[in-house]
């Protein structure tokens, strides 16, 4: 055998949740074909040899919770993320994605609602079906494998619209019918995001008819959930109750506690999972290494007011009635303007990075007509960096035995389109911040903290051929200067790479080299109920 890649000297941490031992790693044809001496005697004439003496070799990270669904079309080299050792990412998440959309579906109405996702005007909306869409991936070409999860948001609105109302009968059956096709065309799952309008007007009958069918797939239902602040614990029963009725495999997303007299809440969210556990329910959780999260600033606003759709919901908001019954259910909020943070509003730069209460104090205004302000002009499209995290919770759920890592963020490029504003900084540093900080720490030991980032990710996406350093398994690896290791990015000035991630190898083609990425793009669109994944669609 001809080997393309041989890695010495290096510590293999394999992704199972192992000690590291020291052992060489072979590559031929985008697969690892041996570990230990066998690899040594096989490396003999390989095509490339790679010194990895003082260092770690590990699977290459899976991503289970990304945002980049339209950023991969816009920057398919994918550097904030395969810079920091990402390999998979999965996309797709909290209700957010892009397809399948029905037949009359109101495609400029859904890529509004979307606007969070949407950095890149210039990429053009060609699909409607799921396959079409993942078609569209793979011709992209990007730097990482993809798997995707349809998106709740896609199906509700293309189908219903963004009044508040149930669907009707016949709606409910296109809706599930979408998704079985959506499942069908590789969809590894569906994401729901019940903070986003339309979603927030989802019941219970539309969230168990779509269970049944991921349940009937053997799917995974990702959850995003309705609240995360005083009903966080109603919203975790809610998830947990669907999943109960349906045996559907859930996920509950970033899993956290918002505002300061919420803290405490996350252990008795766990406490809930453990009895779903023990009841014998398939359920997981993932949450990322930061005290602060991202999301749309249309987030903050009462379901009622987001009724409509994004144009709808601007309009709404020169309504002084409306106005004053927002003011309303904002008073007594978790969680304060202070601890906002514009992290991105179209063509107004001058915006970002300052507080919605220090904007309000240049404006010698208020927080809530600056807040106000700001949805009016941008829609769904200004988005903010939100604190109110307790440490504590961020530890209890970090180490807890069903919690995996998934970033939350987005694959951008800091020369492109993507790169603008002050996104945060998870989009260039959850994993190397994990393996430093909280391995430094003694929230984690390496070897779990890698395996809750790598094998532990990937089976909750069905993906079984990556995450571990083992024979026969796709060679996605990364390779750490764990001494160096550190997260570089900051709230303050998000876009740097971090430093001691020395090499990644996507499918045997290395990606980043010295710490530089190569320009290889050789990642797969991993689907669904294919024998092998590692065919690009």
């Amino acid at each position: 055998m001809t080997l393309d890649l041989l890695i010495t000297g290096g510590t293999v941490v394999d992704g199972t949740g192992a000690d590291g031992v020291r052992a060489d790693v072979a590559v031929a044809d985008g697969v690892i074909v041996a570990v230990g001496a066998e690899a040594t005697v096989l490396g003999e004439g390989a095509a490339r040899t790679v010194d990895a003496a003082g260092k770690v070799v590990c699977p290459g990270f899976v991503d289970l919770h990304t945002h980049s669904d339209l950023t991969l079309l816009s920057a398919p080299q994918a550097r904030s993320a395969v810079h920091q050792g990402i390999t998979t990412t999965v996309i797709g998440n909290c209700g957010l994605g892009v397809a399948p959309l029905a037949d009359g579906a109101d495609v400029d109405g859904v890529r509004a609602a979307v606007g969070y996702l949407d950095l890149d005007p210039s990429v053009g909306w060609t699909w409607r079906s799921y396959g079409e869409y993942l078609d569209a991936v793979a011709a992209a070409r990007p730097s990482v494998n993809v798997a995707g999860l349809a998106g709740h948001l896609p199906l509700h609105a293309g189908v219903v619209g963004f009044d508040d109302r149930p669907p009707t009968p016949g709606e409910l059956d296109r809706m599930t019918s979408l998704l079985a096709d959506a499942l069908d065309a590789g969809a590894v799952g569906l994401s729901t995001g019940l903070m986003y309008a339309p979603l927030t007007f989802a019941g219970r009958a539309e969230l168990l008819a779509l269970a049944e069918v991921v349940a009937g797939r053997g799917a995974l239902f990702a959850w995003h959930l309705r609240d995360y602040a005083d009903d966080g614990l109603s919203a975790v029963r809610e998830a947990l109750e669907i999943a109960a009725a349906t045996g559907a495999r859930t996920q509950l997303s970033h899993l956290t506690s918002v505002g300061r007299r919420n803290w405490g809440t996350v252990a008795k969210a766990l406490e809930l999972v453990d009895a779903a556990r023990a009841d014998g329910l398939d359920v997981a959780v993932d949450m990322y290494p930061y005290l602060a999260g991202n999301a749309p600033l249309a987030q903050r606003l009462p379901a009622w007011a987001q009724a409509g759709g994004d144009a709808v919901m601007r309009d709404r908001l020169a309504d002084p009635e409306a106005v004053r019954r927002i003011r309303e259910s904002w008073a007594g909020e978790a969680l304060g303007w202070d601890e906002i943070t514009v992290s991105s509003a179209p063509g107004a730069p001058d915006l970002v990075g300052h507080t919605v209460t220090a904007l309000a104090a240049d404006r010698g205004t208020d927080p809530d007509t600056v807040a106000l302000d700001l949805l009016a002009r941008f829609g769904n499209a200004v988005s903010m960096v939100a604190g109110g995290r307790d440490a504590g919770d961020l530890r209890a759920v970090l180490t807890h035995p069903a919690s995996v890592i998934g970033s939350d963020g987005q694959a951008l490029d800091v020369d492109g389109p993507t790169g603008v504003g002050m996104p945060h900084p998870r989009s260039y540093g959850t994993y190397p911040r994990l393996l430093s900080e909280h391995v430094a720490d003694g929230t984690l030991t390496l070897p779990e903290a890698i395996r809750k980032c790598t094998s532990g990710a990937a089976r909750r996406a069905g993906i079984t051929d990556r995450g571990t350093i083992t024979a026969g398994e796709a060679a996605d690896i990364v390779i750490l200067d764990v001494g160096r290791l550190a997260d570089r990015a900051t709230f303050a000035d998000p876009r740097q790479y971090p430093a001691g991630v020395d090499a990644v190898i996507v499918n045997g083609e290395p990606t980043i080299a010295h710490g530089q990425h190569t320009g290889a793009r050789a990642g797969h669109v991993l689907k669904a109920g294919t024998k092998d994944k590692g065919q690009r669609s």
